[in-house]
């Protein structure tokens, strides 16, 4: 086993190539071991085996700063920088994360899960090296998708209008190349990557300063060149932006691979060096079918089938109900940023085409782009995670909210996600959607009120937000029609209130029940509106309860809670009633399943049973 021998970096330089090739397929078995128990983005990080190993084999990391965008290709890396043996702990609670890690190791520079980065970063660094006199390379790589994205773009031209010392490594997964022109291509890369070569053409840079013919002449041998370039190697692109385009070459072959990067690290400026890479490779499930293996669940290795149980998920539940009335109104779009598989939409894709957007990674352009199709009469519904949607802040409000657009936002995998961890956790859109002036923000409880307000939102003539979790759907019962700003009395109840929004709700119903065996009734509302808020609602719950607790499945400050505290305090009702806000602390949320970060916040039914019990006790809450 060579993986025996690996510990760290250093010790990748004492193989040789074949027997780095078989360290690959040792990796990529525990990988997919890893991932088949503890789920995982498994065809990314097999498919940047090669890759990983040989930037870690020719650079000196971390000293050398290696920056992976998104960081779900990262496996390979995390481990051969020392994560070997914790990595069957991959995603999960106090394990190694499944992205980038900062507090994890010094190998990992960023801390990061969202697309589109890594060159913006990579440039910081390089600039700040310069000002130091720091010779150390940095080098970033990002994946052909990310380059969708619109702050990807914005880093590749400031580097070429600066020409900062950078080396992008663009990965492309199973990019179709001419066998002729792939051949011609790697001549050229290996030509134009040699030393010798750049040599010679430093030299005659010099010489071209001072003898006018051979300044002629060495014109024409450059317009030759990107003639050449320009016909046979799909980098025009990034040349005219200023890079240097190398490329594209196998990223499985370590006989081209490595030597290439060993040459293009030496060069100096802006690079970027095109490898093809396969999704998947190395296990036949996710070769076949690398898109159902991008974001695994615990899976039978030797059948590739997943062991995830098959009722509905809340984006199948969303995107079933858009399409269904989506075939009685035409004006209805849809939209998503990537994610169509994610966010259920391939089935209206398949049912409406020509109604269906894929933007790509760019979450800000799918919402300038739904203010668009909404000014022209239509009625546009995006669907993007939480945490993605977080990147379009500023177009939900100059773009929709400001300019009265009629947007629908289906916000999903509101709350906590689990083992992807801070970075994709959705806490945050409670806060950031409820300070957006003409906003209506609605959680749902359930299946059937998730699809009650889909139904609701698209007859509002206003930018409209929906949230609702990850995972299988469930029903709560409790129906009732869904009207502007109106809450939803479960239960009338003596001395204290549970308020809660969207999928606390459950755990509210159960910590309801438990309660009620021991004889304590508590009142129990389902908020469904963040806002506005039930006003009338709010203000009839200080006749009846000496304490309103609420409770969401987000951030605290700014959140649910917020909004009621703030409520109370312009209608001057705080001193009559005591207000206990539950949430999440002002701080980023690990990886763990949601039941066990559940318990470890305090938010389960249990828990608030607990909480209860306690301040029943309590002489202000005991007094009639």
């Amino acid at each position: 086993m060579f993986l025996d021998k690996i510990g760290f970096p250093q010790d990748l330089k004492k193989l040789k190539y074949q027997e780095l090739k078989i360290l690959c397929q040792e990796i990529r078995t525990l990988i997919i071991e890893v991932v088949s128990n503890n789920g995982g983005h498994l065809a990314s990080s097999l498919g940047a085996v090669e890759l990983c190993i040989a930037l870690n084999y020719c650079l000196d990391t971390p000293i050398d700063s290696l920056i992976f965008d998104v960081g779900h290709q990262i496996y390979a890396h995390k481990i051969i920088t020392g994560r070997k043996s914790a990595f069957k702990t991959l995603r999960q609670y106090k394990g190694i994360s499944g992205f980038p890690n900062t507090e994890e190791s010094p190998y990992d520079i960023y801390t990061s899960g969202h697309a589109s980065t890594a060159i913006s970063w990579a440039q910081g660094i390089a600039e700040a090296k310069k000002i130091k006199k720091d010779s150390s390379k940095t080098v970033a790589v990002v994946g052909d998708g990310s380059l969708t994205g619109g702050m990807a773009f914005e880093a590749l031209n400031t580097c070429g209008h600066l020409q900062t010392d950078i080396l992008v490594i663009v990965n492309h997964n199973e990019m179709s190349i001419s066998p002729s022109v792939g051949a011609l291509s790697k001549c050229l890369t290996r030509i134009i990557s040699a030393p010798i070569y750049n040599r010679i053409k430093k030299e005659l840079e010099v010489l071209v300063e001072n003898f006018s013919l051979v300044k002629s002449l060495a014109k024409k041998a450059k317009k030759f060149e990107e003639t050449i370039k320009g016909l046979l190697i799909p980098g025009i692109f990034f040349e005219e932006l200023g890079f240097r385009y190398f490329g594209p070459i196998d990223g499985h072959d370590f006989e081209e691979l490595i030597p290439t990067i060993k040459n293009v690290i030496s060069l100096k400026g802006p690079r970027i060096l095109h490898v093809v890479t396969k999704k998947g490779k190395g296990y036949k499930y996710s070769e076949g079918n690398p898109e159902d293996f991008h974001s695994a669940s615990n899976f039978n290795i030797d059948l590739g089938i997943s062991e995830k149980k098959g009722e509905n998920s809340y984006s199948q539940v969303f995107a079933k109900k858009i399409t269904s009335l989506a075939q009685k109104n035409r004006k209805i779009v849809a939209i998503t940023a990537a994610m169509p598989k994610g966010t259920g939409l391939e089935i209206f894709r398949k049912q409406f085409p020509e109604r269906f957007f894929d933007v790509g990674i760019a979450e800000e352009h799918a919402v300038g782009f739904a203010s668009g199709l909404s000014k022209q009469g239509l009625k546009p519904v995006v669907a993007i995670y939480s945490t993605f949607l977080q990147r379009s802040f500023d177009q939900m409000i100059h773009d929709v909210a400001l300019n009265k657009a009629n947007v629908v936002f289906a916000v999903d995998r509101a709350g906590l996600v689990g083992e992807d961890g801070p970075t994709h956790h959705g806490v945050f859109d409670i806060a950031y959607l409820r300070l957006i002036p003409n906003m209506v923000c609605m959680a749902s409880k359930d299946k059937e009120e998730l699809e009650n307000m889909i139904e609701f939102a698209v007859t509002l003539n206003c930018p409209v937000s929906i949230r609702y979790p990850k995972g299988e759907t469930y029903s709560l019962g409790y129906k009732e029609e869904i009207k502007i700003g109106k809450a939803q009395i479960i239960s009338e109840g003596e001395k204290i209130c549970l308020v809660s929004l969207g999928s606390m709700v459950k755990e509210s119903i159960e910590c309801f029940s438990l309660l009620k065996k021991e004889g304590i009734h508590i009142g129990l509302v389902n908020a469904r509106f963040i806002k506005p808020l039930d006003s009338d609602l709010f203000i009839k719950l200080t006749d009846k309860y000496k304490v309103i607790i609420t409770l969401e499945e987000g951030n605290l400050p700014c959140g649910f809670g917020s909004a009621v505290m703030e409520f109370y305090e312009k209608c001057s009702l705080l001193g009559k009633i005591k207000i206990i806000n539950m949430g999440f602390p002002d701080e980023f949320i690990p990886a763990a399943k949601r039941d066990i970060l559940l318990k470890l916040y305090k938010l389960d039914a249990y828990s608030l049973v607990e909480r209860i019990r306690k301040l029943m006790k309590e002489e202000s809450v005991c007094q009639k």
